[in-house]
């Protein structure tokens, strides 16, 4: 046996490639060879030895680049992405270069003046997901880099990367002068898995009182992908804020940042249905799949599990041959019950006092027509908590409760149904360590529910948890951007951000809050975080604004609204109201 020492020392390694690099050389091999030394040459290796970088070795495409601390690593490669940007500005139209960067830190195995290890495979893995133009790093350089560089870091979540067999948490870097929206924007890749956006299926009958029956159809297919754990599903309300507007797929699929989009239409017409679905690839245009079903309308849930499985198969592959892990909700056995669910929602999503009160009158027929159908009982919870945060009406919270509970009861296997049960704990009893177990189990079935996850956010910051609110709150976020109903989102990170004394933070995504609902609750972090700011003009008018739309809101009326078992929290919010100007 050999006693030769392996020889190892920590350092950063960064791995970076040129995007098309084999189409540039067909196209142009001189002149493509040309631009490529000549960005080496002059720009990166002068960059990597003024950081501190040694080139370990480069290929036609690729160079390994090797540091002695993740600072230096993460400035450079920032650094190189803007000189690629000028590079490219003064070079032929058409020929621009674009580079993706991987960052990882580990410990290495030094051969001569090569670099082994599995911190070399990890950075290299990374550079192989990222997007071109930009920087990806692992969590590790995260940890030692974050504060240390002019940059922001956009946590994308936990990606299984190619022949490493634990999970890699991704974080993107960007240069901090950047402006930054945490509003409507791409959602980070999930490259470890095929992502899909389900469009609203079209209405073809013509009449629009059956829209509800088409819409219906479309989150009933999006509830049932979303319980396929290899898939990334857009959120419900993310997809239909593109209902009725004329934008080709390919656009929606960059604003939602999907590979796949999958749209359809439904013509009912008697008692016979007819649905169309065709999934497109959005890089390609190209139809990879479309099937058309004509049935009767017994056979809808059916139908939802044909094209649910069929488009598990058109996804990939390597899926079709796979274990499907699904858990889809027990369908009512009578349509007549299933209508006037989809119906209710139809209203409950408009959220005014009226819809309120269509939406209640709809899931009480469809429990009365099917008594074991669970989600009307959860869609029950969730108006009536609507209307007690609106101020429309005040109901029984034991009411709520029993509703909630009902439905979990009789399908314990929907997300949905944990989601009421979860508000109606914080909401309407008050109860932040029981709604956490209520979101905790919605999310063991659907881990990419992002009202779980808002709710979950909520219910940590009750529990004086804010650090692991705003977590939970940004992943929801990068699942449902463009959710109609953001602004809980929003204001549980404003909240959050309030509560651990992140003032500016906290006025930002509170007045993003304040945009996006009527629910004073949800801002209400909004006039104290401004008052803490001396901002105390501003900080009246958000409280006029809020006891305009609550009349006779007081600041004891707010304290026995909000869910705050955690006393520094609840004293410091009702304090911020007080210095802004909100009645005792």
């Amino acid at each position: 046996m050999s006693d030769t020492r392996v020889q190892r020392r920590l350092a950063a390694v960064l791995a970076a490639d040129i995007v098309g690099y084999s189409s540039m050389m067909e196209a142009d091999e001189a002149g493509t060879r040309r631009r490529v030394n000549a960005l080496q040459l002059d720009i990166v290796n002068p960059m990597v030895a003024q950081d501190g970088g040694r080139v370990v070795k480069t290929t036609g495409d690729g160079i390994l680049i090797e540091f002695p601390s993740a600072v230096d690593a993460v400035r450079n490669a920032l650094r190189i992405q803007k000189a690629v940007v000028d590079f490219n500005a003064g070079g032929p139209a058409g020929e621009e270069i674009k580079i993706r960067v991987g960052i990882n830190v580990g410990d290495l195995i030094i051969e001569g003046d090569d670099i082994h290890g599995d911190g070399v495979n990890i950075a290299a893995r990374l550079e192989g997901i990222c997007e071109p133009g930009k920087v990806y790093v692992s969590q590790a350089v995260h940890e030692y880099a974050e504060g240390k560089v002019a940059a922001t870091f956009s946590d994308l979540g936990d990606h299984q990367l190619k022949n490493i067999s634990r999970p890699i948490r991704v974080f993107q870097a960007d240069d901090s002068d950047a402006p930054k929206s945490p509003g409507r924007q791409r959602p980070a890749p999930i490259a470890a898995k095929p992502s899909i956006a389900v469009l609203p299926f079209n209405n073809m009958g013509g009449d629009p009182d059956q829209e509800y029956f088409s819409d219906g159809i479309t989150e009933d297919i999006i509830t049932a992908l979303s319980q396929i754990r290899q898939f990334f599903v857009v959120a419900r309300n993310s997809t239909f804020a593109f209902k009725g507007q004329a934008i080709d797929v390919q656009t929606i699929a960059r604003e939602l940042g999907v590979r796949y989009i999958l749209e359809g239409s439904v013509r009912k017409a008697g008692n016979r249905l007819r649905i169309t679905a065709q999934i497109i690839e959005a890089d390609t245009g190209n139809h990879l799949w479309a099937e058309r079903y004509d049935r009767e309308l017994e056979d809808i849930f059916d139908i939802q599990d044909e094209i649910t499985q069929s488009v598990t198969g058109a996804m990939d592959p390597e899926l079709s041959r796979a274990e499907q892990q699904r858990a889809l909700a027990k369908p009512p056995d009578k349509l007549g019950a299933w209508d006037h669910h989809h119906r209710g929602m139809y209203h409950l999503y408009k959220r005014t006092r009226d819809d309120n009160i269509e939406a209640l009158k709809f899931f009480q027929l469809a429990t009365s027509q099917d008594p074991k159908f669970a989600a009307p009982y959860g869609s029950m919870a969730r108006t009536q908590i609507a209307d007690t945060v609106f101020g429309y009406f005040a109901h029984n919270p034991e009411d709520i409760l029993e509703n909630a509970q009902t439905s979990v009861s009789l399908d314990d296997q929907d997300a949905k149904s944990y989601y009421a049960l979860g508000q109606a704990l914080v909401m309407a009893m008050q109860d932040g360590a029981a709604a956490k177990r209520a979101f905790e189990e919605g999310l063991r079935i659907n881990p990419n529910d992002a009202q779980n996850l808002a709710g979950m956010a909520k219910a940590l910051i009750s529990l004086g948890d804010a650090d692991s609110a705003i977590n939970f709150a940004e992943k929801a976020i990068r699942l449902s951007h463009a959710d109609q109903n953001i602004g809980f989102t929003f204001g549980a990170l404003s909240l959050a951000h309030f509560c651990i004394g992140r003032d500016e933070e906290s006025a930002e995504w509170g007045r993003k809050s304040q945009q996006k609902t009527p629910s004073w609750i949800e801002w209400i972090a909004l006039p104290a975080a401004l008052a803490f700011l001396d901002r105390k003009d501003e900080a009246q008018s958000v409280c006029n604004d809020a006891m305009a739309s609550r009349p006779h809101l007081t600041v004891r009326v707010v304290g026995e609204m909000m869910t705050m078992s955690h006393e520094p929290y609840r004293e410091r919010l009702l304090a911020g109201l007080i210095k802004a100007g909100m009645p005792a």
